[in-house]
């Protein structure tokens, strides 16, 4: 009798302890869940419109998701090249004004007597710093420096051979259910820039939100050479397309998914009538 009540008197000495801990703990999880990644995540959506990323150009949002795109590219010459991943892969948002991207290497598929064999492209990466921003009910834009580089992993000459920087400017303006979104940056080769040029890229895309999930879009995919082996040359294509979401599919990630053409509308282009697809995972 007398084990049994020291121990009684045991417990409820203990009990204190215990709820102050349990409380702590508490007070932990709630701190964690108001601080947390997942917390700055949603303060930085929250902070910047919600427009869809556009099918080509890069959006000036800051967004966190797992990206695969397929493209199918056509050559003057009619040669089909399928090329898989197109340099997306995870992005992340380390802060509130920060998205790392870190893309897979593009594997390029190309039919039986093309000149360059089938292989793996250079890996990609993407540091953007959002500079100013303003959700729907406010100013509804969003302007955003963006640092890319590639580096050379290449197989089978299907990369640059050097390091390349893609230094550019993202910016994004929206009245009501439309929005613009566009980039202008250039691509500046390592050591000599001869036969690549350094070309400068601008991309814009015009959306309208529609039916609640669905945005379809125009772009335009511009890219100039002022020196190199194509100087003084441009290469612009249109790009009709849509994309859909975004899906709720399991806790925290969603679905988006999307397609669309580009279609050369200058003499000189590389390629025609590529069919891009995308699908995304965000989170």
């Amino acid at each position: 009798m007398k084990t049994a009540t020291a121990l009684f008197v045991l417990l409820l000495a203990a009990l204190p302890t215990c709820a102050s801990a349990a409380s702590k703990s508490n007070r932990h999880a709630a701190e964690k869940h108001r601080h947390g990644w997942w917390a700055r995540v949603r303060h930085v959506r929250a902070t910047q419109p919600g427009w869809i990323t556009p099918l080509v150009t890069v959006t000036p949002l800051l967004e966190q998701e797992f990206r695969f795109d397929e493209v199918r590219q056509v050559s003057p010459s009619d040669a089909v090249t399928y090329d898989s991943f197109d340099g997306k892969g995870l992005e992340l948002i380390p802060t509130e004004h920060i998205e790392l991207i870190a893309g897979v290497p593009a594997y390029f598929h190309r039919g039986p007597g093309a000149a360059t064999p089938s292989g793996w492209g250079d890996f990609p990466t993407l540091v953007k710093y959002r500079i100013l921003s303003s959700p729907e009910r406010e100013g509804n834009f969003v302007l955003t420096g963006f640092l890319g580089a590639t580096f050379p992993v290449a197989t089978n000459d299907n990369g640059a051979g050097r390091v390349v920087l893609n230094p550019a400017i993202g910016f994004g303006k929206g009245w009501g259910d439309f929005d613009v979104q566009g980039t202008f940056g250039a691509s500046l080769r390592a050591g000599s820039w001869q036969r690549t040029g350094s070309p400068l890229a601008l991309n814009v895309a015009f959306q309208y939100h529609v039916l609640e999930k669905f945005w379809p879009e125009m772009e335009v995919n511009s890219t100039a050479w002022p020196n190199g082996a194509n100087a003084d040359k441009k290469e612009t294509f249109l790009t009709p397309g849509i994309v859909i979401g975004r899906f709720p599919c399991w806790g925290r990630v969603g679905l988006v998914v999307g397609a669309g053409m580009q279609i050369a509308v200058t003499h000189f282009h590389r390629s025609n009538h590529n069919l891009i697809m995308t699908v995304r995972f965000p989170f």
